[in-house]
């Protein structure tokens, strides 16, 4: 099987060769081109060559497309912060949203006018024609409460979400067109899968019901877009106690990349036991990891988290989320070879 192959068995369920493997690599990548990380985040082509010669070096099954949290907001024109070594983040200096009455301002925007929204469009492009169809590229979008986190700052949008709801939720609606029109045009660079970040669904941030009523029928629309085009939809949680059954039902997703047990399991086997027959389990090496355990510690848990998540199979071993933007790799390295001899 190619990685293609082995990606589309695991998702439909089916068996593969082996467990596919996927570290979620990043900023990372910028060191095996020699790029700025500024240039790697914005320049497709920069990107593109990162992603690509990681993609081969490593032999990942799959690319996902997380450049940082702040793309998609920049169809608001925020003014963006680009640290030396770190992914972008906005100015909450100069917020969009300031002050409560301020949620007029976030309008259904074009994407077309973004030129960080275009810089994915085209890196994804590229990554599609450079990998020939043989390693599925998985375009990472940011979910829209997420989004307006940037616009607005995150703990005022907490305090907004219970003093004023609907508000939220109307200017929430709002980026979720902008997204819609987005992520169609997403899937028209030949992306393989959309895999969604929802990382308000999670009881470290937010009660399931409240998710559930403000997010929940937006997700469910941006996976209808994909669903629409029959293009696989993924899910992207990595807060403690994801509410992986309200997500299912919303979004029927293909899979589920994640960092810690759901909010209704105990541990990763009743995750495997309850979840393992609806959908694909991604992840969850923890990416600290990379910076703190020994090599035999790392091997161990990269071991574990097959034979624990994928017996019978339905599962890709992956890092729970970003791999550390200025680590060595070596550990992905070490990642890989071990998907590869299970």
């Amino acid at each position: 099987m190619n990685a293609m192959e082995r990606i589309s068995a695991v998702l439909a369920q089916r068996p593969s060769d082996r467990t596919p493997v996927c570290p979620i690599l990043s900023g990372v990548t910028r060191h095996l081109v020699g790029a700025s990380y500024y240039d790697w985040a914005t320049d497709p082509a920069v990107y593109a060559a990162a992603m690509e010669k990681a993609a081969h070096e490593l032999d990942l099954d799959c690319l996902v497309t997380l450049v940082d949290l702040s793309l998609e907001a920049d169809a608001w024109d925020i003014r963006l912060i680009h640290p030396e070594n770190a992914a972008a983040h906005p100015d909450y200096r100069a917020r969009l949203v300031p002050e409560v009455e301020d949620y007029e301002k976030v309008i259904v925007a074009d994407w077309h006018r973004s030129r960080r929204m275009n810089f994915h469009l085209e890196a994804c492009r590229r990554l599609v024609t450079g990998t020939g169809g043989e390693k599925p590229v998985i375009a990472f979008v940011f979910g829209p409460l997420g989004v307006l986190s940037m616009l607005r700052g995150q703990q005022d949008l907490f305090m907004d979400l219970i003093d004023c709801p609907q508000v939220v939720a109307a200017a929430a609606a709002r980026v979720n067109e902008t997204l819609k029109a987005y992520v169609a045009a997403l899937l028209d660079t030949g992306v393989a899968a959309v895999m969604f970040a929802t990382l308000f669904a999670s009881r470290s941030i937010m009660s399931k019901a409240m998710w559930d009523e403000i997010e929940g029928p937006l997700a469910a629309e941006l996976a209808d877009v994909c669903h629409a085009r029959q293009v696989p939809v993924m899910v992207h949680n990595c807060g403690n106690g994801s509410y992986f059954d309200v997500q299912i039902e919303r979004m029927k997703p293909a899979a589920i990349s994640f960092l810690y047990p759901p909010d209704d399991c105990a541990d990763f086997a009743e995750t495997k036991a309850r979840y393992g027959d609806q959908i694909t389990l991604m992840g969850a090496v923890p990416p600290s990891l990379v910076l703190t355990a020994t090599d035999d510690e790392w091997d161990a848990v990269c071991r574990g988290q097959i034979e624990e998540l994928g017996r019978g199979g339905g599962f890709i071993l992956a890092t729970g989320c970003e791999y550390p933007a200025n680590a060595s790799l070596e550990r992905a390295h070490r990642m890989t070879a071990i998907a590869r001899e299970i």
